[in-house]
């Protein structure tokens, strides 16, 4: 099969996953889960929290050398909180899983196509797709939504913190000012990106793994093709959802 024949075998096997009602849990699958669920979100929590701090500063930094020029100084905490709820936060964190989680889902899949165990699943009647993807996808449906909200507080507050000490900005002042010109949609509207976000990295990064065929070789290959693929599309998901937002405002 061609790679598109791939991804729609994948999908469909996937709805179907999804669709059934009932049966016996076994626990070989919830285990999965669990291990999906550290290494997409706790695993994750120190770099995102890095990154996030990192980011919070450096918008605190650069958007006040522009509003100290017209005396607005003060709308640090609006510029920062709002850049970071709807846009960084989602994007960074997104970018972050899928540079970890989303090409160890590829590795982890692509090692198991060359050796043939993909194979042994189906021989032992355990359905592939049920078992390798559709954890993968229920902990990056949970985890990278709570990795957002995560990262949106940790760059305010972070922020926060820079222009008290190196700004002058008093801390309480900042905080109200970043409480009062936030609103719900702006959280809800990062949150619905992250969960968007989060299939297509599944979603590419099982793909990509499927695909592999040629040796241990095309498991570098095939990683590599799902970070950048993924990246791709969460940055055209992020024009799509910033345009529907925008229209719907």
């Amino acid at each position: 099969m061609n790679g598109l024949q791939v991804l729609a075998w994948m999908v469909s096997r996937l709805m179907g996953c999804l669709r059934l009602r009932g049966g016996k849990k076994k626990s070989f699958y919830r285990k999965r889960l669990y291990r999906d669920f550290a290494q997409v979100g706790a695993d994750s929590i120190p770099i995102v929290s890095v990154i996030s701090a990192c980011t919070g500063i450096i918008l605190a930094l650069q958007s006040a050398q522009q509003l100290e020029k017209v005396g607005a100084i003060s709308y640090v905490a609006n510029l920062v909180g709002v850049t970071i709820i709807r846009e960084l936060g989602p994007l960074l964190t997104a970018i972050i899983v899928t540079g970890r989680s989303g090409a160890a889902f590829t590795a982890e899949i692509a090692t198991m196509q060359i050796s043939e165990e993909i194979d042994a699943l189906e021989v032992m009647g355990i359905e592939p797709v049920r078992f390798l993807v559709v954890p993968k996808l229920i902990a990056m449906l949970i985890m990278v939504p709570c990795l957002t909200v995560w990262a949106d507080f940790v760059g305010i507050f972070s922020g926060g913190a820079f222009s008290a000490i190196a700004l002058g900005i008093n801390k309480t002042t900042y905080f109200n000012n970043s409480v009062e010109f936030l609103q719900l949609k702006d959280v809800l509207a990062g949150l619905v990106k992250s969960g968007g976000f989060a299939v297509a990295i599944t979603i590419i990064g099982c793909w990509q793994g499927f695909l592999a065929r040629e040796g241990a070789a095309d498991v570098g290959r095939r990683t590599t093709n799902s970070v950048v693929i993924s990246i791709f599309v969460i940055i055209l998901l992020d024009l799509f959802f910033t345009a529907l937002n925008f229209v719907f405002r």
